[in-house]
């Protein structure tokens, strides 16, 4: 058979598709691995390596094997314009915290050992200290998470008795993981006052019981009520829980060491206002590695540091080695804006973006590509009610549709990952980096043309 009639009797892609072997894969996956074995097997036999044409069965199984060989987490490009988009890893590390955890990772270090005494030190020293320094708070300890935080400190304080939380903070967290399953995981019982829209102090006041154990405010920091609303004030919750002899536990969410955007409250501002114990994430607004960090007052610390809880909960060593260098930027918080990714670009400027987007555009020069404004969340249930102003590449291709196009770029050698919206592929120059540019373009041409 001539190399002609060979060529023509590749198995069709479609043909492939449609083979119950491949029923298993993801459509992308598939589609991605069939063309690139047709490929193979097209260019072996334009070179004379292969004299015959695989048989589908055949094919389905080398495309079996490749889809087992492929890594399961792979690097993406980021085009939707959310910085801290939790299907895509949340916050990217600084390129110093990344690298402190490289270093931490291949060789020994000094995470449990003290150099000055050659005896044991501990694993959170130089955290602690730093949290101290940024944050003005007695103590610190570093776990696993936000929600690890919040379980361990109601653990060690609220087992066997009440809490006491405003009904318009009972908040439902990312895997639908809501705040009253924690609470009734750590042995208390929840007791909710006031309504979903307005709670007054004197509901917490007449909440108080002998059985109360502690006060525990949640800031909403993934969504927010508006119109007839009001909630108690940090420190007036503070004064009262004191006047009580009862401690007040935040947990702030995403949390931020710095002004943001939309006027998230700072854990600066929380200790200052008396919080006993405050919660938030590593890997939200701190722009670090994921981590639960609990700030506050020497007497409430000291006992979840002992607690059997938090062995079962401690971070390992590359997580304190990220945080350790992402805490290092914000001693001087110009250093941490600029080399944060997503401190970056939560505050990067609307006129930089339309400058880098006017570059990217001219890459793609001659494709159906024009400039848009935008407005692009935070993600990562952070700043719920923040919209910050950007621009995109938008792309409305004509041979195919704006969902054909996505699924595309997803399958691509590094998967590019785009908002789709009114028929139209966006790419958001917010989370995008310029040294990606030329694989953009490069790609997408690859695709429509």
């Amino acid at each position: 058979m001539d190399t002609n009639m060979l060529l023509k009797s590749i198995p069709k892609i479609d043909d492939l598709l449609r083979r119950p072997e491949l029923a298993s894969l993801s459509p992308t996956v598939a589609v991605d691995l069939a063309r690139q074995t047709a490929k193979e097997v097209r260019e072996g036999l334009l070179s004379g390596e292969l004299q015959t044409v695989p048989s589908e069965a055949d094919f389905c199984r080398t495309i079996l094997m490749r889809a087992e060989d492929r890594p399961r987490l792979r690097e993406v490009l980021n085009a939707t314009g959310v910085p801290l988009h939790t299907n895509l890893g949340r916050a990217c590390l600084s390129e110093s915290a990344a690298q402190a955890a490289w270093d931490a990772a291949r060789r020994y270090s000094n995470l449990e050992y003290d150099l000055d005494t050659g005896g044991r030190g501990s694993r959170h020293s130089r955290v602690e200290a730093l949290l101290r320094t940024l944050t003005g708070a007695e103590s610190a300890l570093v776990v696993n998470n936000n929600a690890a935080a919040v379980l361990l400190a109601l653990s060690a304080i609220g087992n066997g008795g009440e809490v006491v939380i405003s009904r318009g903070e009972l908040v439902e967290i990312g895997g639908s993981f809501r705040i009253p399953e924690i609470v009734a995981q750590c042995g208390c019982r929840l007791r909710e006052v006031g309504a979903t829209n307005k709670t007054h102090l004197r509901d917490y006041r007449d909440a108080i019981q002998p059985e109360t154990r502690a006060l525990l405010k949640v800031h909403t920091s993934n969504y927010r009520i508006v119109g007839f609303s009001g909630s108690v004030s940090l420190s007036d919750l503070v004064e009262l829980a004191h006047e009580r002899g009862l401690p007040v536990i935040e947990d702030l969410g995403s949390g931020c060491l710095l002004p943001l955007p939309g006027g998230e409250p700072t854990v600066e501002e929380s200790v200052k206002y008396g919080a006993d114990i405050v919660t938030f994430s590593g890997d939200k607004l701190l722009g670090g590695p994921q981590a639960g960090i609990l700030v506050g007052r020497v007497q409430w610390l000291e006992p979840l540091k002992r607690h059997p809880l938090t062995r079962a909960l401690r971070v390992d060593k590359l997580t304190l080695a990220a945080l350790e260098a992402t805490l290092e930027a914000y001693r001087d918080p110009r250093r941490a804006a600029d080399e944060i990714p997503a401190l970056r670009m939560l505050t990067v400027p609307p006129d930089t973006l339309r400058r880098r987007a006017e570059a990217l555009a001219e890459l793609l020069a001659g494709l159906p590509a024009e400039i848009v404004e935008t407005e692009e969340p935070a993600g990562g249930g952070s700043l719920p009610d923040t919209a910050l102003p950007g621009f995109a590449v938008a792309i409305a291709p004509a041979a195919c549709s704006a969902a054909e196009l996505a699924r595309s770029l997803r399958a691509a050698e590094r998967p590019i990952i785009v908002h789709v919206q009114r028929e139209r592929c966006l790419l958001h120059l917010r989370t995008l980096w310029d040294e990606d540019f030329a694989y953009l373009a490069r790609t997408i041409r690859g695709v429509l043309l």
